[in-house]
């Protein structure tokens, strides 16, 4: 089995579709970049692409975990076809997933995954089999299930999951950077810089202001990889005239669980974004339009301009960025006369077309393998900067309430008081700053400063203009809709 994504551009001018694609493809939900799933021989299978396309309405709507549930099923499905006697995933029991779960967990090489992901697969595989039962097109559960008691934000509840669920030793630990660390892995991994500081004559990176400059909003908003990386050019704060902060209003199509929400770019970052926009991508989108680049694209979008929320469609009529899914907003081009210009997609590759989210991993593991080469022992990944904002802010959240309460001298930082305070709206704020759906979940990071006080505090320095950030992040009252 393997995995497709529904993509108009292709789909156009198909001499079945006699110019209907668009018409064709809203029939049957395959919205643009939908994953689907087909056999080795070609063949189509209709209800396993169904469940796939059900999945918004059972309650998994973030398009890369969709993509991730497809991927997972499919790989099992190849699995039982070139290892189990050329099974498919309908005839699927106990014994096939045992024997899958052995090569997955236990041999050695690329094929062997993490428990996480197994737990992923897992997910997946429940997902898909509590729905073939509801649609009865399995008569009994193929796999065994167990009880457990798990404790939610609403109380214990009782729920089942898959006998063969791991636990994950790592899944708990919550990775951050001291900040002075993130700014070694910076300037190293992505600006091409030596590690004493000085430029590195053998750096041949085209990019590394723009990937610098991109790894600063991550760790400085606690923006998701997908959040940042799908933003468009208009919803860029613009540059400050006074205050410390610029506000950046992320729209649900965006944000996991589909929740809007604010975020914060400092006067810093906000700067060299706009330098960004002025110089680097505006070179680069006038060196494409003259040659043509643009005007060769296929399955766009036109729009003549856009707001901060909104764009105003070639064809007339306004279109909120809510109303906009990811595909949209890579598809958006501002029209030159009749044809297609520049993207809208805030970040762009040197081809002037928007950058995909695994290109921004790409430039992550680069800047990994080059840190390494220097014998520096900095591996980070997207959401690393994410923890490392919130593990600073919370720090930050720390000093304030401190100072607000009048602690006297030698009295534990991290004393229980303390602790007793920040479970209110200081950690509300944080919840909200990082987009959780629970405010438990933020309570992990409590524990990380138990272990790291003094990074942490010896880095909020370089933080002190986050705090205007915490100040605006407007608190719901008791009994409103807690994130």
């Amino acid at each position: 089995m393997f995995v497709y994504k529904t993509s108009l551009s292709r789909a156009a001018g198909a001499p079945c579709l006699l110019g209907r694609e668009s018409e064709v493809l809203s029939r049957a939900a395959g919205e643009e970049g939908m994953p689907f799933v087909l056999a080795a021989d070609g063949s189509y299978d209709l209800q396993l692409n169904r469940f796939l396309r059900e999945l918004p309405g059972r309650r998994v709507r973030s398009p890369h975990t969709i993509a991730a549930y497809a991927h997972d099923l499919a790989v099992f499905g190849r699995f039982l076809d070139q290892r189990r006697g050329g099974l498919t995933l309908w005839e699927a029991k106990q014994q096939d997933l045992l024997a899958y779960q052995r090569a997955r967990r236990q041999t050695a090489g690329e094929f062997r995954v993490s428990a996480s992901t197994w737990n992923r697969f897992l997910a997946a595989l429940t997902k898909w089999v509590t729905w073939a039962l509801s649609e009865q097109l399995l008569e009994v559960e193929p796999f065994r299930m167990v009880e457990k008691t798990v404790l939610t934000p609403w109380g214990s509840e009782v729920v089942r999951i898959n006998a063969l669920r791991e636990v994950d030793e790592e899944a708990s630990a919550v990775r951050f950077l001291a900040y002075e660390d993130y700014l070694t892995w910076r300037d190293v991994g992505l600006r091409g810089q030596l590690p004493d500081g000085r430029p590195d004559p053998a750096w041949r990176g085209r990019h590394g202001e723009r990937n610098a400059m991109f790894a600063d909003l991550l760790v400085g908003t606690g923006m998701r990889l997908t959040e940042a990386s799908s933003l468009l050019v208009s919803e860029v704060p613009p540059p400050l005239n006074h205050g410390k902060v610029g506000d950046l209003h992320l729209p649900p199509s965006i944000t996991k669980r589909a929740k809007a929400r604010t975020v914060f770019i400092s006067r810093r970052v906000l700067r060299n974004l706009h330098q960004y926009l002025d110089i680097e991508r505006d070179e680069l989108v006038h060196r494409k339009r003259a040659d043509g680049s643009y005007a060769k694209a296929a399955g766009w979008i036109g729009m003549v301009s856009a707001s901060r929320a909104s764009v105003l469609l070639a064809g007339g009529g306004r279109k909120s960025f809510r109303e906009l899914s990811i595909e949209d907003r890579l598809r958006l081009r501002r029209m030159d006369g009749t044809v297609p210009g520049e993207p809208l997609w805030l970040w762009l590759g040197e081809d002037g077309l928007p950058l995909a989210r695994s290109t921004w991993q790409a430039v992550f593991r680069r800047a990994n393998e080059r840190c390494a080469r220097f014998g520096l022992d900095l591996e980070v990944h997207p959401h690393m900067l994410r923890h490392t904002f919130a593990v600073h802010m919370l720090g930050l959240l720390l000093r304030q309430t401190v100072k607000a309460l009048r602690l006297e001298p030698g009295e534990s930082l991290m004393s229980q008081r303390v602790k007793r305070m920040l479970i209110g709206d200081p950690l509300r704020r944080l919840q909200l700053l990082l987009g959780h759906r629970h405010r438990e979940t933020v309570f992990i990071y409590l524990d990380v400063l138990d272990e790291a006080q003094e990074i942490v505090l010896a880095a909020l320095q370089d933080w002190d203009e986050q705090a205007e950030a915490l100040a605006r992040v407007k608190v719901p009252e008791l009994g409103e809709d807690a994130a």
